[in-house]
């Protein structure tokens, strides 16, 4: 069996399957191989019911001592509730439209059951537990079970069952890393990394293959950075820009000041476009630290030095927006300004007469979304791109664009705060500027940790504040209720159910809407914008929302098991409120009693400083955290998390310089296993490093 097959050629995977399959983006054998899992369950030994703790997935030997009741809570809702009972207590089994477990269940039979304990009404409930054989107990007993994110028509265990014939058919590939990069580093071959990230025999094991795995992601990913780093740092610019007195004339006509951190921001964009080498420069600062305006002052140089300048946002609402608010500052302060809109959802005719004025030069600012990268757009002489909320971008995305000039700046913006020994590894080709000032006027967000049993008030309050004319968010860590009947997916809040859910307990009169990733663009893009234009109230939504909408009105963030998601993240969507005059407020609800999780969450209750979070967030993530929590708002790699793994992203970049130094020594030999590392890395990586998701 090759890595390239199609899935088809695995048994027991057939055209029909194949297509559920490919629902995830599994389309060869590698493709599976490499779908690693999001989670592993690690099987303990039975506890007496009097052991059982909160918010840990246990198994128990009880006997059923009731016969079990459902009960109908509304339309869509039932409960079956029975009793169960050991030599030391007794606890509740309850389960969520599951009514076919009334005849499971047999009074007076003992059970092996699983499932996570939660607190109910002051007492240990099992929800969803599982009925588990003896056989199948002896089986996983100590061991760790893979977990994968599946789609209907998928199981974890048939997912992982094809994985396991793989495997077993397949001769182990050469190792295309170094020996001695694997001994320096401590790290195991690739074939048995891979066969044990989907089948540790321990926790240790799983740790060990996992670092592999994640190195040679993060070293890779750094290694491309590096190469186009050499690539613009070997450009000089023919005609650098003249200062222009105008940009200050325009400040001067600003109803506020500049903060410090603005104007020294802006002095090293100035130094850059006036230099004779490219602009390659980040500008990291929290939401509300006064990024665009610095940005604007960039696009207003390069117009007056008679240039385009092009600015590529994340979504097609956030794009309008800039747009609309180019169209004002012409207005208001008789601004040079010649922009136009290419997003696409524009008409075919719309489109074609915005090519047309790129092309020709009728226009100097381009405000757009990826519309903007498509083989069709011609500038007439492009000489800045400006990037807002980079991490939605991909490195290839940003080229493409920047390639449609010639000798071209950049300027990329990102709200997120990532702490700064990690920003320059990750952001190796550009200089990095940070914002780590808010204006004066800016009121702070008042944040609050709270149980599940705060929902009431917290409803009551969203309700106080949308009959203020305010707006609100509701953040669920899932799409809809998971096939996956493993008990720590069922019990998470899903966008779907919880729209249900908010309808009925908010007043008719307020409109509730949800959105989410697997939406269509043209429906998420419509929900934006009657979000933004207030004809929705309040929005439940997945962390798709944590950038590209701009909303000023919106006073309430509500997030659900706040404690599924990462520090940084949940800074990130904080920051979709507070953008306004009227004070906000951010909720963070927990299911969990943890000590160290709800520690974790107080940062966000102590400070609204972005940098500071990132950096507690990386303090309290461990490497040895292979249950923690994914950063999956920002670099999406595939196993990879810079803050769990900070460590790791450190030796990946001290192995990356290592490894290029040698390659660009032409007094140096490369061993055979070095030059089997480069060709490799040549023709499988460095034109392929999946730049667009990270």
């Amino acid at each position: 069996m090759k890595l390239s097959d199609e899935i088809t050629t695995i048994k027991g995977v057939g055209e029909k399957t194949a297509a559920f399959y490919h629902k995830l983006n599994i389309y060869t054998v590698n493709d599976l191989i490499q779908y690693y899992p999001r989670d592993y369950e690690e099987w303990k030994g039975a506890v007496s019911i009097s052991e059982l703790c909160s918010d840990v997935v246990n198994t128990i030997r009880a006997t059923v001592v009731s016969t079990p009741q459902t009960v109908r809570i509304r339309r869509n809702m039932a409960i079956t509730t029975v009793q169960v009972r050991d030599h030391s207590g007794s606890c509740e089994l309850t389960y969520f439209n599951m009514p076919y477990m009334k005849n499971s269940l047999q009074a007076g039979k003992q059970y092996i059951l699983r499932g996570r304990v939660t607190m109910r009404k002051n007492k240990l409930t099992m929800e969803h537990p599982k009925i588990i054989s003896e056989e199948e107990y002896s089986r996983n007993l100590n061991k760790l079970t893979p977990i994968y994110s599946i789609t209907k028509g998928i199981t974890s265990q048939a997912l992982s069952k094809s994985i396991r014939i793989v495997m077993d058919q397949m001769n182990p590939e050469i190792d295309y890393l170094p020996e001695s990069v694997r001994r320096d580093y401590r790290l195991s071959d690739l074939a048995k990394s891979i066969y044990h990230i989907h089948f540790p025999e321990s926790k240790e094991q799983l740790v060990s293959v996992r670092k592999r795995l994640v190195f040679e992601e993060f070293l890779f990913f750094i290694m491309s950075v590096m190469s186009l780093k050499n690539m613009t740092q070997q450009e000089i610019v023919d005609s650098p820009m003249m200062k222009i007195d105008a940009c200050q004339e325009f400040l001067d006509k600003l109803p506020y000041e500049l903060t410090n951190a603005q104007k020294k921001v802006w002095k090293e964009i100035e130094t850059d476009l006036c230099s004779t080498h490219l602009m390659n420069r980040l500008v990291q600062g929290d939401v509300g630290s006064g990024k665009t305006i610095v940005a604007i002052l960039a696009i207003f140089m390069c117009v007056m030095n008679h240039k385009q300048a092009a600015f590529m946002a994340p979504t097609e609402v956030l794009a309008k927006q800039h747009y609309e608010s180019f169209v004002e500052m012409i207005e208001q302060y008789q601004l040079p300004f010649k922009p136009v809109l290419l997003t696409g959802s524009l008409t075919a005719k719309e489109k074609r007469d915005a090519k047309e004025r790129i092309k020709l030069g009728l226009c100097n600012v381009i405000i757009g979304t990826q519309a903007l990268i498509q083989d069709d757009v011609e500038f007439y002489d492009l000489k800045l791109v400006v990037t807002d909320e980079q991490h939605r971008f991909g490195v290839k995305q940003r080229e493409t664009l920047v390639q449609k000039g010639i000798q071209t700046h950049v300027l990329v913006m990102s709200a997120t705060p990532i702490p700064r020994t990690l920003a320059i590894i990750l952001y190796g080709d550009l200089s990095i500027s940070v914002m780590d000032e808010l204006p004066a006027n800016r009121l702070p967000i008042k944040n609050c940790v709270v149980g599940t049993d705060y929902r009431k008030k917290a409803y009551e309050f969203i309700e106080k504040e949308v009959a203020n004319g305010r707006q609100a968010y509701v953040i669920c860590p899932m799409v809809e209720a998971s096939e996956d009947e493993e008990s720590s997916q069922a019990l998470l809040e899903n966008v779907i159910d919880y729209t249900e859910k908010l309808k009925s307990a908010l007043p008719p009169s307020i409109q509730v809407a949800y959105l989410h990733g697997q939406m269509k663009p043209k429906e998420k893009n419509a929900i934006m914008e009657d979000y933004a234009q207030g004809k929705i109230q309040v929005l439940v939504s997945t962390t798709v929302i944590e950038v590209g909408i701009n909303v000023p009105n919106a006073t309430v963030m509500m997030v659900e098991n706040a404690e599924r998601f990462g520090l940084a993240q949940l800074h990130q969507l904080r920051g979709r409120v507070g953008r306004g005059k009227h004070q906000s407020y951010c909720i963070f609800v927990s299911t969990s009693k943890q000590q160290d999780t709800l520690e974790r969450l107080q940062v966000l209750n102590k400070s609204n400083d972005g940098f500071f979070i990132s950096s507690e967030d990386m303090r309290l993530r461990g490497p040895g955290d292979l249950f923690g929590i994914r950063q999956s708002g920002q670099f999406r790699f595939r196993l990879g998390d810079i803050y769990q793994d900070a460590s790791i992203l450190q030796d990946a970049q001290e192995c990356a310089t290592a490894l290029y130094r040698r390659y660009n020594d032409k007094e140096q030999m490369l061993s055979v296993e070095e030059r089997k590392f480069w060709e490799y890395y040549n023709e499988n990586v460095a034109t392929s490093v999946d730049f667009i998701n990270i």
